[in-house]
């Protein structure tokens, strides 16, 4: 009986949220050849959720017999121990309580299983073929639901002592303001998602308290159902308050950049979500900042660019963790 041949190898990613779970199939080339999403729902306890990716894992194993598997990488949010493959109780995903994720997997497969935390995941996926690409330092930025980020330095993925390395969001940027990472005036509380919608309802009903006139947000009444999405969107038809609004998000923007560029002295730094969807709105006003802020000869070789890879991040991410070791 002849030996069977294999064409080649794959790697496996996973990525693993509070809503949405995916498992890709890809080459060392980056290429996802096959996708397969599925909803998470989280009630039904993470053994279930866990055994539905086995089984989709399972599908494409024999869909692709012809190639060797060679590793599985995960991406998921944290808090969780790259070093030891464990996920502890990440907000997102209750009662993922110390899960052995990496032994599981390596255990079904027979393969070495890796894992890194969302914002890394998503930090080297813009670094091998997104934005950053070329790079030897870079930076990247969330800026979504929160300001996560992970960092490239030396030309290597760096987690920190207990992958706490990156938590950008936890700066205090000014004495007191919207809360972001438990913290009021944080890096996060200014530049994420849920920060602006915090900033936004404060400011609109001061003005409306004011009897001053906001059109995106007319009444009190509605002041609640106010979210960063519906500022952006006013800000783009030139609504003023909503302009003043984003132009104190950019402010704290650029100073938390400018900490970023001098002590950490990057190439490049990538922002994702809501500053790649609004750059033109972002981008004069933290110009200005930077300019004032940033070591002069730090900035002129740091590059602000927005993430390339857009809604398919995840999907690569995972996949990029699982290719990782063998690139570097």
């Amino acid at each position: 009986m002849s030996e069977k041949k294999i064409l080649g190898e794959i790697y496996l990613g996973l990525d693993i949220g509070g809503t949405k779970c995916a498992v890709v199939v890809g080459d060392a080339s980056f290429s996802i050849l096959k996708k397969i999403a599925f909803d998470t729902r989280t009630e039904r306890g993470y053994q279930s959720i866990l055994d539905e990716f086995k089984v989709h894992i399972h599908t494409l194993l024999d869909e692709f017999s012809a190639y060797q598997l060679k590793r599985i990488g995960i991406s998921c949010g944290g808090p969780l121990d790259s070093k030891k493959g464990m996920i502890y109780s990440p907000p997102n995903l209750s009662g993922w309580d110390n899960v052995p994720i990496t032994k599981i997997f390596s255990d079904e497969f027979g393969v070495e299983t890796a894992i890194q935390n969302d914002a890394n995941a998503c930090a080297l996926a813009e670094w091998l073929m997104g934005a950053g690409k070329g790079t030897s330092n870079m930076i990247f930025l969330t800026f979504g639901t929160g300001m996560g980020s992970g960092l490239i330095l030396n030309g290597k993925l760096y987690a920190g002592t207990n992958d706490l390395g990156g938590e950008v969001g936890h700066i205090r940027l000014a004495p007191d303001g919207p809360v972001g990472f438990g913290k009021a005036g944080s890096f996060e509380g200014f530049c994420s998602g849920g920060g602006i919608a915090q900033l936004a309802k404060k400011m609109v009903a001061e003005k409306l308290n004011a009897d001053k006139p906001v059109d995106f947000c007319p009444s009190l009444d509605l002041v609640s159902e106010i979210d960063a999405k519906m500022v952006f969107l006013a800000a783009q038809t030139g609504d003023p308050v909503a302009n003043e609004i984003i132009g104190i998000s950019a402010n704290y923007l650029g100073q938390g950049l400018s900490i970023l560029i001098d002590v950490l002295n990057p190439e490049c730094i990538v922002i994702g979500s809501i500053y790649a969807r609004n750059e033109m709105l972002f981008q004069p006003l933290i110009e200005k900042v930077l300019q004032r802020e940033a070591i002069p000869s730090a900035l002129e070789v740091c590059r602000i660019k927005p993430a390339e890879l857009g809604e398919s991040i995840g999907d690569f991410a995972a996949l990029c963790v699982a290719i990782y070791e063998d690139k570097f």
